[in-house]
């Protein structure tokens, strides 16, 4: 789908009883350029029909972690091997499971497929998807084996200064276990892994699903797992480490950067977003390459940041939004979480969401 038969599509899908005049003015394009983006539209499968009938799933699935997330910030400047004054934060958490809760906070319907034990983690984690709509119904559960827990350590600032993770039971997300579910899969909008699965999981996936593949690359050691299947992935959304990591290309510079991004378009990725923290995100593909700056707001806890990037990313993809707009709803999903202590911010909306992105109805070249 071109920049432009997107941006037509999703005006189709906002108001299906649309005419091709007034999609020509809002475009600003003759009313026949539109009859000709609207038959290419229908032989690829996104229009039905007459009365602008569309195609396409419903809900979006995601595979990784949910957790609880244990945390604790001082008050002033941590002082190693000592006891710091602060205060301590215990929240809901899990690299997929968030990217779920902010995807649903913005009116996505969402089947997360984790792993679970059988204890009171569990059963909070199970009440509080089922809350938010989150269809969890299709996760791994082991009697035997401790639902996750995500212990982390921030500054001052609310940046963090380490973390451990106790992640063992996500080895349970085996390739024939999720060989059950691809059929569900493949009938979805798209599908984000997180890379607490495992590589050989990993790997089953990426030569089994059809919908969108989108990877959230987690830290510097996990992202190693989706080396063998890079050329199946629609996005990935890398940060500076995990990109060097990737490509083996030292980034010091924008040179290095877009070098970097390249190599992995050359890999087989379509959509690459380097995250790159206060300095924003670099977002290429075969049409695009721009370093967009991070958006401002008043940072309380960094943490979930990238978990909301991706759901931002993944809300305007879900939109047909072009990468560059995508990007920048990713961004604004970041820049409203890092207000909350928590690792999802719980007044997410889509409102906010566009309005803190800038969004404007684009105008693609003239036609």
């Amino acid at each position: 789908m071109t920049d432009r038969e997107a941006q037509i599509f999703r005006w189709i899908t906002e108001n299906p009883m649309i005419s091709q005049e007034e999609l020509a003015a809002k475009a600003g394009i003759k009313r026949s350029s539109v009859a000709v983006h609207i038959s290419n539209l229908m032989k690829k499968g996104y229009i039905l029909g007459k009365g602008y009938v569309t195609s396409g799933p419903a809900y979006c699935t995601i595979i990784g972690g949910a957790n609880i997330d244990i945390g604790g910030m001082p008050d002033e400047e941590p002082v190693e091997k000592d006891s710091n004054p602060g205060r301590t934060l215990l929240s809901l958490g899990g690299v997929g499971r968030n990217i779920a809760h902010t995807m649903s906070l913005l009116g996505l319907e969402v089947k997360l497929i984790t792993a679970l034990g059988n204890d009171l983690y569990a059963h909070r984690i199970i009440e509080s998807c089922e809350a938010l709509g989150i269809d969890i119904r299709e996760a791994y559960r082991a009697a035997d084996a401790a639902t996750s827990v995500y212990l982390y350590i921030l500054d001052q600032t609310g940046d963090m200064r380490m973390a451990i993770s106790d992640m063992r039971i996500y080895e349970g997300i085996t390739p024939e276990f999720i060989a059950g579910k691809m059929e569900m899969i493949n009938r979805g909008k798209l599908l984000i892994i997180d890379t607490n699965i495992p590589e050989e999981t990993i790997r089953y996936i990426g030569e089994n699903c059809k919908a969108a593949l989108f990877a959230e690359t987690v830290s510097g050691r996990k992202v190693k797992k989706l080396l063998p299947v890079l050329d199946k992935l629609h996005t990935i959304t890398p940060n500076k480490l995990e990109t060097e990591v990737l490509t083996g290309i030292s980034i010091t510079d924008e040179k290095t950067l877009r070098q970097a991004a390249q190599a992995l378009l050359e890999k087989g990725v379509k959509n690459v977003c380097i995250t790159l923290g206060a300095q924003g995100v670099f977002c290429a593909n075969a049409h695009t390459a721009v370093l967009l700056p991070r958006l401002e707001s008043r940072v309380v806890s960094t943490s979930g940041a990238g978990d909301s990037f991706m759901a931002g990313l993944a809300y305007g993809c879900t939109r047909h939004f072009p990468l560059k707009e995508s990007a920048l709803t990713g961004l604004a999903a970041a820049s409203i979480t890092v207000e909350s202590a928590d690792t999802v911010n719980p007044r997410i909306t889509v409102q906010e969401l566009l309005k803190r992105a800038g969004m404007e109805e684009q105008k693609p070249a003239e036609e």
